[in-house]
């Protein structure tokens, strides 16, 4: 699949800003299942500083911007090829051990009610057991947008009952680590959702890493596994570790955003 992606977002400073500093991952990443045939990232009234590949394999670039400034746009464009891996991460080259991914963080601490949702399921092997994960938290969880917050934590959203991509991310990674499965989140874009209805947003996921088959994908927002329809970002711990926009503003105003996101299948 053939994927155009527009995606813009304006962050508002009042009063204006003193100036900023801002780490992105905002580059699709390298891997079999994707391909980028052009992506440009600009920031308005900014400095491009250094670029890096750090070790989960996300490039991450910096951009500082002078101020006083009271509107900043970070504007990202470009296409990406796509083909359906089934959800396995081929060809992604990082040096960051799989273990490391067990470390629980804030957001997906563990409660006795997400270990009782973790020990809920049985599975032949590793890749038998992440899919069981992915398929009860699918339950646990019903899709529900609004209800739930940035920091809103895995534990929360299970009590809740409700949730978005997110929150699913969150709890099911919180299961897999209890059941000794490295577990990451992953920042991306999907064209449509499982009944085909266009997605024109950012999206997100879970990885879990099932032994000499290595990391795979678990959409438990859309009960699948990501195929040509989605485009990989970056990855992290949770979502803030694996936030595609993150950084410093100098100043005490208070910020605000608007992000829109278009996601558009080409003709091949």
């Amino acid at each position: 699949m053939r994927l155009k992606i527009t995606h813009e977002t304006s962050y508002f400073y009042d009063p204006p800003a003193q100036g900023l500093v801002q780490s992105l991952r905002l580059t699709p990443s390298v891997h079999e299942g994707q391909r980028v045939s052009g992506w440009t990232i600009s920031v308005s009234g900014g400095q491009r500083g250094a670029g890096f590949r750090d070790g989960a394999g996300d490039w991450i670039e910096g951009w500082t911007v002078r101020g006083p400034v009271q509107e900043v746009v970070v504007s990202i464009a470009g296409q990406v090829e796509t083909r359906d891996t089934a959800g396995v991460l081929r060809g992604h080259r990082e040096t960051v051990h799989p273990l490391v991914y067990l470390r629980p963080t804030p957001a997906t601490r563990i409660d006795a009610a997400l270990r009782d949702l973790a020990h809920s399921e049985q599975g032949e092997d590793g890749l038998d057991l992440a899919h069981r994960l992915a398929a009860a938290v699918a339950r646990a969880i019903a899709y529900e947008p609004g209800v739930t917050e940035a920091h809103t934590t895995a534990a929360e959203a299970l009590a809740l009952g409700q949730g978005v991509c997110q929150d699913h991310a969150h709890a099911l990674i919180a299961c897999a680590r209890e059941r000794g499965l490295p577990a990451r989140y992953v920042s991306g874009y999907l064209h449509s959702n499982a009944g085909g209805e266009p997605h024109d947003a950012a999206h997100a996921w879970a990885e879990i890493h099932v032994g000499t088959l290595g990391w795979v994908g678990f959409d438990a927002a859309n009960a699948c596994c990501p195929d040509d329809r989605y485009v990989r970002l970056g990855s992290g711990l949770d979502a803030d570790d694996a936030a595609p926009v993150r950084g410093t503003t100098f100043g005490m105003g208070a910020e605000s955003l608007d992000v829109r996101v278009q996601v558009e299948e080409m003709e091949q």
